[in-house]
């Protein structure tokens, strides 16, 4: 059997699309990115690998994945991606995306790759895990089996699911909203077969959704802490006007409707 050989990970490219997605992608389309307080990620082991699981209900979920990214400092990032999306956009061959054909044997090609990623100290995984476009209501989460079955051969590494969704509240832009939900040891879990561990990681996504659309519905954002501020403002002729009447009555202009 051939040698796995990890997704290239380019040290000038990776430091730069991060920056771009903060500043021109989602900084610029959200009005702010915020994550559930009391749901930051605990600290974890280099040795030990990581895996991350999210619900998909946009196609911006893999650039907020690059945004949370910064929870990890020090990790090597790896995802899986539609084959023929990564012969389209290219530039992702270069930040630990790998494709996948959806077919058995790309289901075989991921299950080899993802053993050989978490098998390398300070690595971490990615997935969407129902593996297509899924409304934040459904329940239960309906994942895919490719994760399930990929811990059930290697009962290695800490799962952590990761809700996100993105509501609009009190402003023109919609607002980009994440949770991280309680760490799952995979070596710890006794579990007999792949239905019980995608039983357990859909209980798992179930609960953190849950706890961030009570956040959601509540529109406050002082649930939330502020990861990145995104702009404001209706924009235009309209924000011109109103920043000069401000000036005019010696107020200060504020962007925001709220």
């Amino acid at each position: 059997m051939d040698k796995i050989v990890l997704p290239a990970i380019s040290p000038t490219i990776a430091p730069w699309f991060l920056w771009y997605v903060k500043k021109y992608q989602v900084g610029k389309f959200f009005h702010a990115t915020r994550i559930l307080k009391g749901s930051q990620p605990p600290s974890i082991p280099a040795e030990v690998p990581i895996i991350i699981y999210l619900n998909h209900p946009s196609w911006w979920d893999p650039l907020l994945c690059v945004v949370a990214s910064e929870f990890f400092p020090g990790r090597a990032h790896y995802a899986p991606m539609d084959a023929a999306m990564l012969a389209k956009y290219g530039i992702f061959r270069k930040l630990g995306f790998f494709g996948v054909e959806p077919n058995v044997k790309g289901a075989i090609a991921f299950l080899r790759m993802g053993e050989a990623i978490l098998a390398k100290s300070g690595t971490m995984l990615w997935l969407t895990a129902q593996g297509e476009f899924r409304d934040v209501r459904e329940r239960p989460p309906m994942l895919k089996s490719g994760l399930s079955t990929l811990l059930h051969r290697l009962r290695r590494g800490i799962v952590l699911p990761l809700a996100v969704e993105y509501p609009f509240w009190n402003e023109k832009k919609p607002e980009a909203l994440m949770a991280f939900g309680q760490p799952i040891d995979a070596s710890q879990q006794q579990l007999p077969n792949v239905e019980a561990w995608t039983a357990l990681l859909e209980q798992a996504m179930a609960i953190t959704q849950d706890k961030l659309a009570q956040s959601v519905i509540s529109r406050d954002k002082d649930q939330f802490d502020l990861i990145l501020s995104g702009k404001s403002g209706v924009g235009g002729v309209y924000d011109l006007y109103r920043r000069m009447k401000m000036q005019l009555l010696g107020k200060r202009f504020e962007t925001e409707h709220e």
